[in-house]
């Protein structure tokens, strides 16, 4: 099972919090800065810990430089994603 988010990211915010839908994609503020990665892992262990899922399920594959990122989760269906993300809204 591999489920694919795309996902607007905002590194150097003041903490980690998902905020919600931006049209299709989840926007999520990360406190890291995207240096050498950092913006990167911290989003994937925020997006884990959301997900209850191991870190290593969840990776980067695209967008690693922008702020707009494809993420592969592993172990999950599409609608437990959806149920999980579902206090989050819908997306647009």
């Amino acid at each position: 099972m591999v489920v694919k988010l795309s996902i607007k990211v905002v590194p150097g915010s003041s903490q980690n919090r998902i905020i919600g839908w931006l049209g299709n994609a989840l926007k999520i503020h990360v406190s890291a800065q995207p240096e050498q990665g950092r913006a990167n892992a911290a989003l994937e262990k925020i997006i884990a810990s959301t997900l209850v899922i191991p870190a290593k399920n969840v990776k980067v594959i695209a967008g690693k430089t922008s702020p707009w990122k494809i993420v592969e989760l592993t172990g999950l269906t599409k609608a437990e994603v959806n149920k999980k993300l579902a206090k989050y809204g819908l997306p647009k």
